[in-house]
């Protein structure tokens, strides 16, 4: 559409617009606030009175229409309306912050900073960078709740106003909205905005599959209209004489849903039976609303019947965004499963706009919201996010669009956590040091080991042990962000205290053959081995993983041969000298595994995806051709998995040096008191080796006992052989093989 209005037309329009932004709520605002907006209105306007948009409009519309989105999408009040009206002011124009605080207060200016820091965030980058960019875009979480809703009012009209843009900046700016924008908008309760993103996220990037879909949806509305007024119909007149007050309305599912079920199911289209719901919201007071909801679940159900499978009750326990609602499968006219929602006119409005709405009904009694413990986690993961950018954003959307579950504890407390939530998820979610120390999980009573999978209505309590502590398999069955978090720092520290002794040791050995350790050593050391850090150079050491013939084969090396050290130092480039600065222990990903036990097998990569050491894999096991990988985001991945998924095996890369194995030791000897204290003391402070079952009997003054370790390379075992075998009484150790 071209845009041709002259000034006069275009200055009408502007006074149009604004008037359009107040006219809704005009009479809830005080004379201050009407001031204050009105204030920020003339500012905004002259500060962008030079700019237009893409699409040759002032730029000034795009303010209003931000501001008219927070206003009643969102439902915020006059603060965020004025500071929506001046979010780019900052970011486009001479104006400054203290500009914005001077002249709007502290409130206003800390928002309008916040939104600058996310504008001044890089636009085209690598993974990497935009991962990084998103961290910092969250962080603002921290700061002030409003920066992002405001971001996301921002996001919504740019999306709505993109057709103007070159196509790959459409696909990529939709991308980032379905990727971070549309998950944090579902998570903050906003689901009408949710949808929209996704919508138009799915029109930029599958604009066929996004018109075919609508096409199809057009044609189905006057069928759907009939059907929603056949079944208002039958349950009316019960309605009526209850003397509910209510309003029936069909809410059909979003494109990028229906689309997303088609992928998932592997089904056309007309396959798809639950295209929309039917939504029933009542009026009611405080104090009946739940019986009112229960109620008009009884009519409904007297007149269709339900499917009980399908119940979702989230009026006695709502979601932590604070939805609130009672959802039902009925059997409705024609012999068509549909959806009812039941909820009352407040319950809707916190459905619709979340966050806002949540405290517009909030009241000083009423117990923390289900948001504010979702943002305080949020809070707890930033204090402890020095992973990678990609580690940190994968673990935030990990909890975004999460299906809850609730558990009890032993008290009959209640806590909300993530589908598929671990007895270990659960110990961290009670105090991170429970979580450290956890060993097992009484689940209903029974034992279970802490990678159990919980189910909603569990009553769980944690059995912990002082010497227990957090291993990397752990990483492998947790699923919040809070419990991924505190296992990757206790990592860290371990792995900090097995480097500290890793660079004793090289000391040492380097002693021995003549060479002193130092800056330049280290960083040959670090190059001949292909490492990226000296931590990791220590580390190694630590565990043994890098041992005395490697060594010596260096120092041959560098005494032989000064013109290949020489070339290796002129292609190391600068990246790897910051590197050796930062204090970490990187992944040298150099194999593969398969399945729960972690085998190894015979494999060939996939040219469909091409995947590469990191990448999140899965093995397919062809007729004629071995195992082949792929990644998880091959083009073909929902293909193979759906119609294949027998043939599926699960995948990992590894780092070789940080792999645990199990092994068994067998010991014989005579028999004497302490002796089995003395034995778990050994193992226990040796190099972290880790005991998994102690099995020792004893007769006639002697003993045989086998033991179960997990160890990181067979030098470590070795070495745990040998100091065990200098225990008084202890007669032969002998590694033994299951076959």
């Amino acid at each position: 559409m071209i845009y041709n209005l002259s000034i006069e037309e275009e200055n009408k329009e502007i006074a149009r617009r604004y008037k359009d932004l107040l006219k809704g709520a005009y009479q809830t605002f005080t004379a201050t606030d009407k001031k204050e907006i009105r204030k920020a209105f003339e500012l905004a306007l002259e500060a962008h009175s030079k700019q237009r948009r893409l699409t040759g409009e002032p730029y000034i519309f795009h303010p209003i229409a931000v501001s008219k989105i927070v206003a009643y999408e969102i439902g915020l009040h006059a603060t965020s309306i004025i500071a929506a009206l001046l979010h780019d002011v900052v970011e486009d124009t001479t104006y400054t912050v203290e500009d914005i605080e001077r002249l709007f207060g502290e409130t206003v200016a800390r928002i309008v900073f916040g939104l600058t820091k996310i504008s001044h965030l890089k636009k085209d980058q690598d993974a990497s960078l935009q991962a990084e960019n998103f961290r910092k875009m969250l962080l603002t979480l921290n700061d002030d709740v409003r920066v992002i809703l405001i971001k996301i009012a921002d996001r919504l009209h740019n999306m709505q106003t993109m057709e103007a843009m070159p196509a790959d900046k459409q696909v990529k700016i939709a991308s980032e909205t379905l990727y971070i924008y549309a998950p944090l908008a579902h998570r903050l309760g906003l689901y009408n905005i949710k949808t929209e993103l996704e919508n138009l996220g799915l029109k930029f990037t599958e604009p066929e599959i996004y018109n075919d879909i609508l096409e199809r949806i057009t044609q189905s509305k006057e069928e759907q209209d009939k059907y929603i007024e056949s079944f208002s119909n039958i349950i009316s007149e019960t309605l009526d004489k209850e003397g509910f007050e209510y309003l029936i309305k069909g809410r059909r599912k979003s494109i990028y849903s229906i689309h997303k079920k088609m992928l998932s199911q592997g089904v056309i289209y007309d396959e798809i039976y639950d295209k929309f719901a039917i939504r029933i919201i009542y009026k009611s007071t405080d104090k009946d609303e739940k019986f009112d909801a229960w109620k008009i679940y009884s009519i409904v159900t007297d007149h269709f019947r339900p499917n009980p499978s399908r119940l979702r009750d989230w009026i006695s326990q709502p979601k932590s965004t604070g939805y609130e609602s009672l959802h039902i499968t009925v059997m409705g006219p024609q012999g068509k499963w549909v959806e009812v929602q039941i909820r009352s006119e407040r319950m809707n409005e916190i459905a619709e706009k979340g966050y806002a709405a949540h405290y517009k009904y909030k009241n000083q009694n009423e117990r923390e919201s289900g948001l504010e413990d979702w943002l305080n986690k949020i809070k707890e993961s930033f204090e402890n996010s020095n992973g990678s950018a990609i580690d940190f954003v994968e673990d935030f959307k990990l909890n975004l669009y999460a299906k809850e579950i609730f558990i009890f504890t032993p008290n009959g407390d209640l806590k909300a956590l993530p589908k598929n939530s671990t007895a270990l998820d659960f110990a961290f979610a009670i105090h991170t040091q429970v979580g450290m120390n956890c060993r097992g999980a009484k689940v209903n009573g029974k034992l279970k080991t802490i990678s159990h999978v919980l189910q909603s209505g569990d009553q769980v309590e944690i059995i912990t042990s002082k010497s227990q502590k957090p291993n990397v398999g752990w990483l492998d069955f947790v699923v919040t962000a809070r419990a991924r978090n505190r296992i990757k720092n206790a990592l860290k520290e371990g792995q900090k205290k097995i480097a500290e002794e890793g660079k004793e040791i090289l000391t040492r050995k380097l002693k021995h053959l003549k060479i002193d350790l130092n800056e330049k050593v280290v960083n040959e050391l670090v190059i001949h081995f292909k490492l990226r850090t000296s931590q990791d150079l220590f580390y190694r050491m630590g565990i043994g993983s890098i041992e005395n013939p490697q060594l010596k084969e260096f120092v041959r090396k560098r005494n032989n041969a000064f013109v290949s050290f020489f070339k290796n130092r002129i292609k190391r480039s600068p990246p790897q000298h910051e590197a050796i600065e930062k204090d970490e222990i990187t992944d040298k990903y150099d194999s593969l595994v398969f399945g729960k036990e972690e085998e190894r097998l015979d494999y060939k990569m996939s040219p469909c995806c091409n995947p590469i050491p990191g990448d999140k894999v899965f093995g397919f096991i062809t007729i004629n051709d071995g195992i082949k990988i792929h990644k998880q985001d091959c083009p073909n991945a929902i293909s193979l998995q759906a119609n294949y998924a027998y043939r599926i095996l699960s995948t990992k890369w590894i780092d070789s040096t940080k792999q645990e194995y199990k092994a068994i030791i067998k010991i014989l000897g005579v028999d004497h008191v302490g002796m089995v204290n003395e034995i778990t003391q050994i193992i226990s402070n040796n190099m972290s080796v880790n005991i998994q079952s102690l099995n020792i009997s004893g007769h006639d003054g002697l003993f045989e006992g086998n033991i179960t370790v997990t160890v990181k390379n067979r030098l470590q075992l070795q070495k745990l052989c040998d100091r065990l075998k200098k225990i008084e009484g202890i007669d032969t150790v002998d590694r033994i093989y299951k076959h």
